[in-house]
């Protein structure tokens, strides 16, 4: 797993990423420099190389390879905010784009704050799997193939306006679980208890076992839905379903190992929160 600066002050990383998120969200500047004379093509090719430059200017790794990613999860912010006031059949892909990038940035800039001993530039999520890509990839494919064929299937804003309602619901869920488990909360399932592990059973985890995942299912789902992508719709949701009652499964054997009767308990209360998943079945 990649690492971050082993001895970078305490929240060096969390300011440092929000700043170059920022730098590149400012390329909602970008029609500025339109407006001066300067065609879109060559303005967006100097501004990124203008960023880019900015960033080795400012950074040596491993900070850069923090700023970069950051950078460009703002870019692509900033991006989804230009196309989202275009007034075109891809207004919606705008909303995506903010949602995606939005997602991304903050599971690391949480971690960073939260958690910063398991920190690392995996915090991204950029390179979840290859399972995590290639659904996303599909889900832009689906969007731009429908979009060119049938525009008006992408202009169903209702249903767009429900998959943000599901993706924002998901997001500061899935963001009130990673603050309420504190350094509990890990982007790797642990198999082994560390000293300060303990079972958090309060705040939205008086809700759900497993809010962070109950968060992140229902986001997946609504990016598609405010997609308008019916195909990749069922298939984010019956893929997602099986990800995390798999993963459930997994992580519950582990919390019954570190936690015992305390956990089975716990877990008699409280639901998983993902529908038709009970988790780990315990043998009596």
């Amino acid at each position: 797993m990649a690492g971050c600066a082993a001895r970078a002050p305490p929240g060096s990383e969390a300011r440092l990423s929000l700043a170059a998120f920022l730098l590149g969200a400012s390329v909602l500047a970008l029609p500025l420099l339109t407006r001066a004379g300067l065609q879109g093509r060559t303005a967006l090719a100097l501004y990124v190389a203008g960023l880019n430059a900015l960033l080795l200017l400012l950074y040596r790794p491993p900070r850069y390879q923090i700023a970069v990613r950051a950078c460009f999860l703002g870019f692509v912010f900033g991006c989804g905010v230009l196309l989202s006031f275009s007034q075109s059949s891809w207004d919606h892909f705008g909303w995506y784009m903010c949602s995606l990038s939005l997602f991304h940035y903050s599971e690391y800039l949480v971690t960073a704050v939260n958690n910063p001993k398991s920190l690392s530039l995996d915090s991204f999520l950029l390179n979840h799997s290859l399972e995590y890509t290639v659904a996303a990839l599909s889900s832009w494919i689906e969007f731009t193939l429908e979009n060119l064929l049938w525009p008006e299937l992408k202009q169903v804003t209702w249903l767009s306006a429900t998959g943000l309602l599901m993706v924002v619901f998901g997001e500061c869920l899935r963001k009130a679980a990673m603050f309420t488990a504190g350094s509990n909360f890990n982007h790797v399932v642990q198999n082994e208890k560390s000293e300060t592990h303990t079972l958090v059973t309060s705040g939205v985890y008086a809700w759900f076992r497993h809010p962070s995942y109950v968060g992140w299912f229902y986001w997946s789902i609504g990016t598609q839905v405010m997609l308008c992508n019916p195909i990749c719709g069922v298939g984010y949701a019956l893929t997602v379903w099986r990800f995390f009652r798999d993963r459930t499964e997994e992580e519950e054997i582990s919390l019954i190992h570190f936690f015992g009767e305390e956990y089975l308990e716990y877990k008699k209360r409280v639901p998983t929160g993902l529908p038709f998943i009970k988790g780990v079945k315990v043998e009596l």
